[in-house]
């Protein structure tokens, strides 16, 4: 099904699907309005100081849409929830228990559900306090007051703002459009894109960059938003067929299906582990001052631009090519697919069911994630190439952002025309 304006139009002449737009953009106003609401006892000259450019503090800006540098209420955004998800995501493998939870029904996934909201408070309160402490040097202090009730506060603080977001998204997953979390995080990169715009044009106007820079910059956006597209929806079919089967006097089966794999079937999950564990060392340089660690990290493992960011961008993509892998494989289980096709009487031809089929599936599996994890290492270390491409380097352009973008956007449309559809039939059945 095509995606157009006209899926936009039938869903405004719909009033159920019309409140449904109308609730997700009030939420999104409260998120901008909550992005603007600063954090007090902080000195933002010395917070613009020590917040300097860099991969981890670029992540955080990009995500919460501005509040990291302006250090307001929402300044962690809703990375402490993602990285609860994912690391209850991937304790379901390892803790029987939870596997056998997740596959309980709706009240499986409830209780799953509410793990991750009590592990993304404790998330929210420890980065919290990381950054507090991280950022101390731009604290105020009272007089008479001890610093660490000082730490605890805004600690506190920010640990409120995340759940908040929670609930906001937890909120437009129920009552308005798409996947709420994923358009929070939407919204905080698409806010990002008037400033983008404007320092563009700031710097054609004082000539610090050219038109022929700008003209390749807009043809880099151009074919990277087509290949995410084009990757995002790539999938490689393996032909399944289905034995016929006699049940008193009617047949079953005999048609034919297939196995979608997806070229990316991580998502941009790889990226966030990646970078949040690249980005560690200079976290750690941050709190340590001018200490010869800081001083090797600051040379050699942040994306500054020059030819020493190199080792740093070698290691990003290895980690993000083998994340790739280790995710895809804990999600994507060719055993239980094999199993599921010969308990239904389904099978690859010239293939036996069983084993050999689990092992075709996996060697398919392999090749086609390591297009899809290829696609992903580029698209990461895509603003330092751009940097030196276009020679400009006042306005942010990630690959990771245009990712979850374009994702979100594509995601969304599906779900909007998916109703529409839903609506379409309940109203032929009436």
């Amino acid at each position: 099904m095509s995606l157009n304006v006209d899926s936009l139009k039938n869903a405004v002449r719909v009033s159920n699907l019309r409140n449904k737009i109308l609730f997700t953009l009030l939420m999104f106003l409260v998120f901008r309005i909550g992005a603007h609401v600063p954090i007090p006892l902080i000195n933002h000259e010395v917070l613009n100081e020590l917040v300097g450019a860099g991969s981890i503090m670029d992540f955080f800006d990009t995500f919460s849409g501005g509040s990291f540098r302006r250090f307001t209420i929402f300044a962690m955004s809703i990375t402490p929830y993602i990285t609860a998800s994912i690391i209850i995501q991937l304790l379901q493998v390892v803790i029987p228990s939870l596997e056998r939870l997740a596959k309980e029904g709706d009240y499986g996934r409830k209780k799953i559900v509410q793990y991750i909201r009590y592990f993304t408070v404790v998330l929210g309160f420890v980065q919290g306090f990381g950054m507090t402490f991280g950022l101390r040097g731009a604290i105020i202090v009272p007089p008479g007051v001890w610093s660490w009730l000082v730490y605890l506060f805004i600690t506190l603080i920010l640990t409120a703002g995340t759940t908040f977001l929670m609930w906001l998204g937890e909120a437009i997953t129920e009552k308005g459009i798409g996947n709420g979390i994923s358009l929070i995080i939407f919204a905080g990169i698409a806010s990002r894109i008037p400033d983008a715009l404007k320092n563009l044009w700031q710097g054609w106007q004082v000539g610090e960059i050219s038109l022929i820079s700008i003209i390749v910059l807009a043809v880099i956006v151009v074919a990277v938003v087509a290949g995410i597209v084009y990757i995002n929806e790539g999938q490689r079919r393996i032909q399944v067929q289905y034995a016929k089967r006699v049940v008193g006097r009617r047949v079953y089966g005999g048609q034919s299906s297939h196995i979608p794999l997806k070229v990316n079937q991580a998502g941009v999950i790889p990226i966030i582990f990646a970078i949040s564990l690249v980005g560690l060392p200079s976290q750690i340089a941050s709190w340590s001052g001018g200490s010869g660690f800081a001083a090797f990290v600051n040379k050699w493992m942040t994306m500054n631009g020059s030819v020493n960011s190199i080792p740093y961008l070698i290691v990003y993509a290895l980690m993000i090519i083998g994340f790739t892998y280790f995710y895809t494989t804990i999600t994507f289980k060719p055993m239980d697919v094999a199993e599921n096709l010969k308990k239904y009487g389904g099978f690859i031809p010239g293939l036996r069911p069983g084993r050999p089929t689990s092992e075709y599936i996996t060697k398919v599996l392999y090749r086609v994630t390591f297009v899809g994890a290829m696609f992903l290492a580029l698209i990461s270390i895509l603003p330092t190439i751009v940097s030196n491409v276009t020679g400009f380097t006042n306005i942010y352009f990630g690959g990771t952002s245009l990712l979850i973008v374009v994702g979100v956007a594509l995601d969304t449309m599906k779900q909007l025309e998916s109703q529409l559809v839903m609506r379409h039939y309940q109203g032929f059945i009436k």
